[in-house]
């Protein structure tokens, strides 16, 4: 022990400083709390919630937060600019119903088989051709060349575009033309038509859907088969009766045969 020489007291070392700041409090309640954000935040939240008054929260007097409203306007889709027509390739024609076709002097076809006739007419550039029965009796050209020419729509020598129709007028190779062609048989004011020299098809054809009618051979005791090569001899009611229903009757020969 050392001893101070005035005093005669034992030397004590003299208490050290605190380090931290003059707090007058120990060391050990001087220690730092970190808190966490996260709970910091929370207990934030909670203080400011139960600012409302009483404890109570009040529902009416939350400020509502207004509503953006946008207005959306379509804008309208362009039309389509329509495409020009590409030019028909070279050596090609426009389809019938196309007036720029060339301009033929159409020849005369009267007295040609049916056949040549279509060929003819093809090769001068018509392609839209028809035909049908002078002598009136309905009959389709199935076999061309079984027919012959005895009319044409246009006249020959009339300069026409190759889009026009051509239409044949013909009857059998072995038949007689007739002066002009026949017209089916009508009706006409309701009353019963003349129907002698007619085709029993076309008489049919031009009598009510609904008529009873009866055709007999009027020189055998022939079936009525093919109505297209029989022709009406008499009939009953007469012609220009008043058509009111009634039953038709007929007697009818094949074209190549006279009437009884």
């Amino acid at each position: 022990m050392n001893w101070n020489n005035s005093t005669q007291q034992p030397w004590c070392p003299a208490p050290e400083k605190p380090s931290g700041p003059a707090s007058g409090l120990p060391a050990w309640a001087r220690k730092r709390v970190l808190v966490p954000a996260a709970a910091g935040l929370f207990v934030a939240g909670a203080v400011a919630g139960s600012a409302g008054g009483s404890g109570t929260e009040n529902v009416n007097s939350a400020t509502p937060t207004p509503l953006a409203t946008v207005t959306v306007t379509a804008s309208p889709k362009a039309a389509a600019t329509p495409q020009a027509e590409p030019p028909a390739p070279e050596g090609t024609t426009r389809p019938a119903d196309d007036d720029s076709g060339t301009k033929v002097s159409v020849p005369d076809f009267v007295g040609m088989g049916l056949q040549s006739a279509q060929d003819a007419a093809q090769a001068k550039g018509f392609y839209t051709l028809t035909s049908h029965d002078s002598a009136g009796r309905d009959r389709m050209q199935l076999l061309d060349r079984n027919w012959k020419v005895c009319s044409q729509n246009v006249a020959a020598g009339t300069s026409v575009s190759t889009t026009t129709r051509l239409d044949f007028g013909a009857v059998k190779t072995e038949e007689s033309c007739p002066a002009k062609d026949r017209e089916p048989t009508k009706v006409v004011g309701g009353r019963m038509p003349d129907l002698g020299g007619a085709s029993v098809n076309t008489a049919r054809a031009a009598l009510d859907s609904g008529t009873s009618l009866t055709v007999k051979d009027a020189a055998e005791d022939r079936m009525v088969l093919l109505e297209s090569n029989w022709k009406v001899c008499t009939q009953v009611p007469a012609a220009g009766t008043k058509l009111n229903g009634q039953p038709v009757e007929l007697t009818a020969v094949k074209f190549e045969e006279s009437c009884p």
